[in-house]
């Protein structure tokens, strides 16, 4: 499970490997692989997979077939880099993907600091975000979750930024998130197999405001096509507060309930589940649920959650490789998709009679 951060054999050797070279044992080339592997007591196959691995971070570079790779660590070019985190919100910061992030980007020498507010706390406000990039002393910026004004104003930019998630869509600059809208369209075509047709989706402001991003619209249009019209009550406002979020639950079950929420972040699912049992609204029973991304606590949940789940590990080599161009003074506007998948379980079901009424 991504969320226990079990390193695979190729990740350990590839950990090993990545220091011994920070530490300057090598020069110019790498041994062969039959050489290291018999150094670590491990299969050659285990080391090249390894190998790879360093050469997608651009630590390594093949020289073709029978040739040993070229070390692209030039320890006297690459200066470490003063990167400064820009948090979605605080609890941001205990995500495995943030602690693996920032084990591997201080593994690799970069000094790293945590931005005073985030953005939740800043409200996504330009005038607060200028004024804490400027009084902070950084080389690069990782904006988490940023909206498409605040990721706008970071590409104009002489500061490095790169995009942690967030509506990077069109932008010139460096991003890396999962690829939620294939995702999306399952998990609703496989509500509305089940005959689910009242389907809403609660998600946070920045991802309908000013318009639906690409998952959103993504789960818009699927209703859509097959035959169910879109509109305000599939994806309503509401106030991003503790107070909005109960108010819009309350709306929605007042009249016209919905068979089926979709709700995006684990603590709003939790909040969701809450207001459901306090009513003795039966899950899956009178309502499915989806929650659109991975929680641990989900593990423990009887019975299982429905989710969009996705793996972390290319997203933080994504991270690490764009800090080593920059580091060396290279531009690096790359955005990358990472592949996220629909995860029917225990919390999804078939419509009822009562439901339809």
């Amino acid at each position: 499970m991504r969320y226990l951060r079990i390193l695979s054999a190729v990740d350990q050797v590839a950990a090993l490997l990545k220091e011994e070279l920070l530490r300057g044992r090598w020069n110019g080339t790498m041994p062969g692989v039959y050489r290291l592997a018999e150094e670590l007591n491990v299969n050659h196959k285990t080391v090249g997979a390894a190998m790879v691995l360093l050469e997608k971070e651009g630590l390594l570079k093949g020289q073709g077939a029978g040739r040993k790779r070229r070390i692209m660590l030039a320890r006297d070019d690459a200066a470490p880099l003063r990167i400064a985190h820009l948090l979605y919100e605080q609890s941001d910061i205990h995500a495995d993907y943030m602690v693996d992030l920032q084990h591997r980007l201080k593994e690799a020498g970069h000094i790293q600091s945590n931005a005073e507010r985030t953005l939740v706390e800043l409200k996504f406000k330009l005038s607060r975000v200028r004024r804490l990039v400027e009084q902070t002393e950084a080389d690069a910026w990782i904006v988490g979750a940023g909206s498409k004004e605040v990721l706008e104003w970071f590409s104009g930019q002489a500061i490095p930024a790169f995009a942690f998630f967030g509506r990077m869509e069109g932008l010139p600059i460096a991003g890396v998130k999962p690829n939620h809208p294939p995702a999306f369209v399952a998990s609703t075509r496989r509500l509305i197999e089940l005959g689910h047709r009242r389907i809403v989706h609660l998600c946070r402001t920045e991802r309908r405001i000013p318009a639906p991003g690409p998952s959103e619209q993504a789960f818009l249009d699927e209703l859509k096509s097959q035959g169910i019209q879109p509109g305000k009550y599939n994806l309503p406002d509401w106030e991003d507060t503790p107070e909005g979020f109960q108010a819009i639950l309350h709306s929605l079950f007042q009249h016209t309930r919905p068979t089926a929420l979709i709700i995006s972040e684990g603590f709003l699912f939790v909040a969701t589940q809450q207001f459901l049992l306090q009513r003795g609204i039966r899950v899956p029973y009178d309502v499915s649920l989806i929650c659109t991304d991975y929680d641990p606590t989900f593990a423990w949940c009887r019975p299982t959650v429905a989710h969009i789940d996705w793996d972390s590990r290319p997203v933080v080599r994504r991270i690490v490789r764009w800090a080593a161009n920059i580091s060396r003074g290279r531009e690096d506007l790359r955005q990358t998709l990472t592949g996220a998948t629909f995860v029917d379980d225990g919390t999804v079901g078939v419509v009822n009679g009562a439901q339809e009424t």
